[in-house]
């Protein structure tokens, strides 16, 4: 992995003012589901690249599941020693609730600690029996959309906040007919999965479902793994810019002796390696002239809406409205019973 150099020599540098030097030591990263194939790759070269320059051999372990219940998990005292989650609420969390993030993480790395980003895409199989084609195609009766549940997947909150610019813009704004379209799809949806690789699972080897609605990577792993079987892409009219957000977690890093480990790490997801990787595993790298030139045509140009537009107003303003208690998701989810 071709690191920067003074990643590194900054890395081995803080060792000393951190830690006396050690062997054997190892990293935990918490991360979400749909992160699993990219990060194999990337643990890899980092912990070979970092055996090469330092003689000192090391581990990266890794934990994937759902990006709420993987925030939750180290609020509550999973000792992270770098998060990297589906969206910006979840380190927010960890940083307000467990204080071993600081409150200004995302002026630590660079774009944001945005280290590549996807969007929102609908699976459906061979020839699209059904022809969907867009989030009103979703609602009609007798179509079975499978997805994840916002309350607990990151990749499910960004379909949601999609879903919703869609149906805002076809209400005219207002809330009560909005939350009656979100209701007709998911009352189509026969089981939410916690995470978006649960999802995966129900549609693709399952066979349950006429669509999914997932990450844009998870799409390409799936015609990747399963293409011989029959599987299309399909880009609604709205979709959303789906952010994964990664942070030294610096309280753990600090009392595991591992800082200098951790920070040459998150900062190598933004290296030259780290950017290609990201878009051989299907995500588009937040640095686009670093994707490999043969990857490049997999990323077909869409327009997206954003979470910082003024119809969602930011992370903190979606969650409250959208799926804290008695937020628009609970009224859907009762709306659809």
């Amino acid at each position: 992995m071709r690191i920067l150099l003074w990643v590194i020599a900054a890395a081995t540098s803080l060792a000393g003012a951190c830690s006396p030097p050690s062997s054997g030591r190892s990293i935990l990263n918490v991360s979400y589901d749909a992160t699993r194939e990219y990060f194999e790759a990337f643990n890899r070269d980092f912990e070979d690249e970092w055996l090469r320059e330092t003689g000192e051999r090391i581990v990266v372990n890794m934990s994937h599941g759902g990006s709420g219940k993987q925030a939750r998990a180290v609020r509550d005292g999973l000792e992270a020693d770098v998060t990297t989650l589906a969206l910006g609420a979840d380190l927010d969390l960890i940083a307000r609730d467990a204080g071993v993030l600081s409150p200004d993480w995302r002026a630590e790395l660079p774009a944001g600690g945005v280290p590549f980003f996807s969007t929102i895409v609908f699976v459906v199989r061979e020839g699209n029996p059904k022809a969907l084609r867009d989030w009103s195609d979703l609602t009609q009766p007798g179509v079975q959309v499978v997805t994840s549940n916002p309350k607990t997947s990151g990749g499910a909150r960004w379909a949601y906040l999609a879903a919703w610019a869609w149906a805002d813009a076809e209400s005219g704004g207002n809330v009560n007919e909005t939350i009656e379209r979100l209701s007709a799809l998911f009352r189509n949806v026969p089981v939410l999965d916690a995470g978006a690789r649960g999802a995966v699972t129900t549609f693709a080897q399952r066979a349950i479902g006429d669509a999914l609605v997932t990450w844009e990577s998870e799409a390409l792993l799936i015609r990747q793994e399963f293409g011989d079987q029959g599987f299309e892409i399909v880009y609604p009219s709205v979709t959303i810019r789906a952010e994964p957000v990664a942070a030294v977690a610096r309280g753990h890093a600090d009392r595991h002796g591992v800082r200098d480990i951790a920070e040459a790490y998150a900062s190598a997801l933004f290296s030259e390696t780290g950017q290609s990787l990201a878009s051989k595993f299907g995500f588009r790298p937040s640095f686009p002239d670093l994707a490999d030139v043969e990857d490049r045509p997999r990323f077909p140009p869409v327009k997206m809406v954003s979470v910082d537009d003024p119809l969602f107003g930011g992370w903190d303003e979606a969650q409250r409205r959208h799926f804290m208690e008695g937020g628009s998701f609970d009224r859907v989810l009762g709306d659809r019973r």
